[in-house]
This record gives structure tokens, C-alpha cells and sequence, in this order.
């Protein structure tokens, strides 16, 4: 190759390495020609166009969302005390029942026979008991053979005592009022202990069971509301916390809550899945923005303000938070302007405008 034409080839390739160095510095001002400039660049010192949130006191409401179930309010399994033929039933399936109904009766012909002797036989002792008193106050008889009558008289009344409370084994009652379930019996059946009769749950009021992450164990009261929801219900349920485990199961992390729900009309029932929001904190003046706008950093948290058509950076002092917002408790005051665009391309002083107001808040009037 003649000297001339390696000059040549050699100065074309230290002009494309200039324009390749050059070009990341001229882009910029070749998007921006005739336009607008984007969000966070500005062009012959143009302001940047920032969108902004103006600050201002809102009922503010932290709540933690968990998934829990309905259990009633008292439920059992009735069974029979004693084993038996079953010779009543007493009661219409899905109905209420009083605290204290029969609901079940097992034969007791033997146990009632054995009732009535004794009753004949008491009779007679009671009978021989008062004779030997009159006696023993004469002195016809000793102590020890009036002692002998009161003796047989007690017996007797224990062994009708006992009877009676076998008499009592073979009724199923209703150990509170409730609704009953389903029975897996008939009439003329053989039952034991073990046979499930039927389900009687207390449906009003109902309990609310769920659990939360262990982080929450310091943030959850006594008294705390709670909003759910189940499948096929449109409205929203309240309840409120009335009692928490003391511990933190090992296996999950988890500390188990339960909450009391009203239930007047029956239409909440046991086993029933619940989508959960639980309020642990309520401030009716807070000052929340997006949590966009706030910026963590090692030494805190910083927001960029808009101050005289300039973009300045102030600490902040933050409180609850939410899925939308944060509360700023220290370094904002009502009505400043917080930017909430471009905030990692913002530098100090630079001209800022608003071009347009963040409304993710909402405007409802409050911040959840």
C-alpha cells in the first residue's frame, strides 16, 4: 500500500473514534431539538419539567393485610355419654336449640325400673327411720339400732342419687343455645361414645382467625379494628381484636390473633375464608406524600422540594407508611411542594417546573 493511502486510512479511523466519543454528548441535544425537555434534563438552562405533590394534612390509617377464617363464636361434637339404643330425637336439623334441650334419648327402661324400686324402698326406710327415732326418744331402743335405720335410709337415697345421674347419661342436652347441624344418627340406632351424633355451633357472635408475621407482634392490641371481606358477601365486615396468642409459633413465625365479629342476621359462617385488614394506627393530621418521593440513603431519608423554581433536597423524619404513602413527621411543612419524577437525574439548584400535580393519593380525604 503506498504511503499516502495508509495516511488516509489512518486519519478516517481517528475520525470515527472522535465521533464516537462525541456522540453520547451530542444525542442529548439532538432529541431535544424544537421540543419540550424531558423530565430531569434541561436544555441552554430551560427549567426541567418535574411532576409535584403539593403536602397537606390527611387522615392517615396504617393497616396490615392478612388472610384469615371464620370459626364460631362455641362448637362442639355431640355424643352420647353411654352406649344404648337411641330411642328419641329431638330436634330439626339446620334449627336453633336452647342451652339445656334434649336432643337425644338413649333407652333407659332398665335405669328407670331400678329408679322406681328404689323409691319404693326409700319409702319403707324412711318409714322404718321415723319409728326408730320415736323409740330411741323413749328409750325402747338402743342408739346404735336407730343408727342401723338412718343408715340403710342413707344408702338408699345415694344408690337413687347414683341411678339418677346414670339417668341424666342417657339424654344428649344442648350445652349452650346455638344452630344445629346435620345429624349421622336415626332413631333405633346403636351409639357409643365415639358415634358422632350431630354439630351445635354458636353463630352470633363469630370469631375471626388469622395470623400475622412476627414483626407485627409489637403493632397488634387488644382493642385493634379489623375490615374483611368473605366470597359472596358485598359488604365489608368489622370486628375487633380481643385476644392473641402468647407466642410466636416456631414453625411459621407467625403470631395467631383473634377477633370478635358481630353476626346478627346468621350470614356469616364458620370455615368461611376472609381477606383482612387490620388498623393499628390512626392519625387524623398526618402529612403523607407518595412514597415514591421519599429517598433512603445511608445517612436517612431525603425528599427533592420545589423552593423559588429550584429543586433542594431536605431531610426528612418519617412515620408510619403504607402501600401509597409515607407520613413525614419532621423537615416538611403543609402546602410545600415535593417532586415526585425524575429524582435520580435532579441535582441542587436546578431550575425546576411543575408540569403537572401527582394525585396518587386520591382525593378521598384520607390515606390508607
Amino acid at each position: 500500500m503506498p504511503p499516502w493511502q495508509k495516511r488516509l486510512l489512518a486519519g478516517a479511523i481517528v475520525l470515527v473514534v472522535l465521533g464516537l466519543l462525541a456522540w453520547p454528548k451530542v444525542q442529548p441535544l439532538l432529541a431535544n431539538d424544537g421540543s419540550a425537555p424531558s423530565t430531569g434534563a434541561t436544555r441552554d438552562g430551560a427549567p426541567a419539567n418535574v411532576v409535584g405533590y403539593v403536602a397537606e394534612p390527611r387522615l392517615m390509617r396504617d393497616r396490615i393485610r392478612a388472610t384469615g377464617s371464620l370459626i364460631a363464636d362455641e362448637a362442639v361434637d355431640l355424643a352420647a355419654e353411654v352406649s344404648g339404643r337411641v330411642t328419641a330425637i329431638r330436634f330439626q336439623e339446620g334449627r336453633a336449640v336452647r342451652a339445656g334441650q334434649v336432643l337425644i334419648q338413649v333407652n333407659d327402661a332398665v335405669l328407670q325400673a331400678e329408679r322406681e324400686q328404689l323409691r319404693t324402698r326409700i319409702d319403707l326406710a324412711e318409714t322404718r327411720e321415723a319409728r326408730q327415732r320415736q323409740l330411741l326418744e323413749s328409750g325402747a331402743v338402743s342408739q346404735d339400732t336407730y343408727d342401723g335405720a338412718l343408715a340403710e335410709l342413707n344408702v338408699l337415697q345415694a344408690e337413687l342419687d347414683l341411678v339418677e345421674a346414670r339417668l341424666d347419661q342417657t339424654q344428649v342436652r344442648a350445652p349452650f343455645s346455638g344452630v344445629i347441624g346435620l345429624r349421622y344418627i336415626s332413631e333405633g340406632a346403636i351409639v357409643t361414645p365415639q358415634t358422632r351424633i350431630a354439630t351445635l355451633q354458636r353463630l352470633s357472635p363469630m370469631k375471626l382467625e388469622f395470623a400475622l408475621p412476627e414483626r407485627y407482634t409489637s403493632q397488634v392490641t387488644l382493642g385493634d379494628a379489623v375490615r374483611f371481606t368473605v366470597a359472596g358477601a358485598a359488604d365489608t365486615a368489622t370486628g375487633t381484636v380481643y385476644a392473641i396468642e402468647p407466642r410466636v409459633e416456631r414453625d411459621t413465625r407467625t403470631l395467631l390473633v383473634r377477633a370478635r365479629v358481630p353476626n346478627p342476621d346468621g350470614a356469616l359462617l364458620p370455615g368461611a375464608f376472609a381477606d383482612i385488614e387490620v388498623l393499628v394506627d390512626e392519625i387524623p393530621e398526618a402529612l403523607p406524600v407518595p412514597a415514591i418521593a421519599v429517598v433512603s440513603e445511608l445517612g436517612g431519608k431525603r425528599v427533592w422540594t420545589v423552593q423559588d423554581g429550584q429543586a433542594r433536597q431536605r431531610r426528612v423524619e418519617t412515620g408510619i407508611r403504607t402501600e401509597a404513602a409515607v407520613q413525614i413527621t419532621d423537615g416538611l411543612a403543609p402546602g410545600d411542594t415535593v417532586i415526585t419524577s425524575g429524582l435520580q437525574s435532579l441535582r441542587a439548584g436546578q431550575p425546576v417546573r411543575i408540569a403537572d400535580l401527582d394525585v396518587s393519593l386520591g382525593e378521598d380525604g384520607e390515606v390508607e
